[in-house]
């Protein structure tokens, strides 16, 4: 189910603060279930209605609702809209990087070094990696 987003903060030439304006259909669900280590997010509703998936649980939100997420595993979060309107919302974050996103039940994280999530320029590391294929120093 696709999303549509509108990137605010890379259109004004923002570089510490990024800020996207984000459609979600009915049914339809933003990101896996995730947190950031370095990049804390806040988000606000324009309208419609859904439900937030945070670390220890689920709540319904809709219009006036602000939310923030920090940048440890108490902001871990996903948005689903269970409404039958589009949910609009506003998020914002700061724009560190390096940053690694953590995917608690894929058991995934997320490396992000150049650019930040959400960021548009060059990275010289980026990928997803399963959290237990841990190797040692040496190998």
């Amino acid at each position: 189910m696709a999303v549509r987003r509108k990137r605010l903060g890379a259109a004004t030439d923002g570089s510490q603060l990024g800020a996207s304006l984000y459609e979600l259909p009915p049914g339809g669900e933003s990101w896996p279930y995730h947190y950031h280590t370095a990049n804390e997010e806040a988000m606000y509703v324009l309208s419609g209605t859904g439900t937030l998936r945070l670390a220890d649980e689920s709540v319904a939100i809709d219009a006036g609702d602000y939310v923030t997420f920090p940048a440890d595993e108490t902001g871990a979060h996903e948005l689903r809209n269970d409404g039958t309107e589009p949910l609009r919302y506003l998020l914002v974050s700061t724009m560190l990087e390096p940053d690694v996103t953590v995917y608690p039940d894929s058991e995934k994280v997320g490396v992000f070094v150049g650019s930040p999530p959400g960021g548009q320029g060059d990275r010289s590391l980026y990928g997803y990696y399963e959290i237990d294929s841990d190797v040692s120093y040496w190998e």
